[in-house]
């Protein structure tokens, strides 16, 4: 299969469905800093939440495949090669790169983003 061919094992996965999953992730991310780094402020220190989220992506996707909004949105991260659960290097990958957000949001034919194509993983449902 040349690179251009869209993959039938592994049906699009929506950009809005993909998107709603990162911000309920981010909105989780969000309320751990405000409960527990705000320090009485208004907001946390800007950099609590990015660094709760790259953790808990990394976590989530190294251990179960899956962040809390992906299991909400019924989505899981797979290897692209054999659709096995990513090894704890594409998770880190794939998260270093998310946090990338350009990477993210460029898609090719099969909807993968340059943080799935690097770290060799795809975005699948799951229901």
């Amino acid at each position: 299969m040349s690179s251009l061919e869209i993959d039938p094992r592994y049906p699009r996965v929506s950009q809005g469905r993909r998107m709603v999953g990162v911000l309920i992730d981010w909105l989780l991310c969000v309320a751990i800093a405000k409960g527990f780094f705000d320090g009485g402020q208004r907001w946390p220190e800007p950099f609590v939440a990015p660094a709760i989220f790259s953790a808990q992506y990394l976590i989530f996707a190294a251990l179960g495949g899956a962040t809390p909004g992906h299991r909400i949105m019924g989505l899981k991260i797979v290897r692209f090669s054999d659709g096995g659960m990513p090894t704890p290097i594409q998770a880190l990958i794939r998260t270093g790169l998310l946090i990338i957000i350009i990477t993210a949001i460029t898609f090719d034919q099969n909807g993968r983003g340059i943080n799935e194509r690097l770290s060799n993983t795809v975005l699948v449902k799951t229901r």
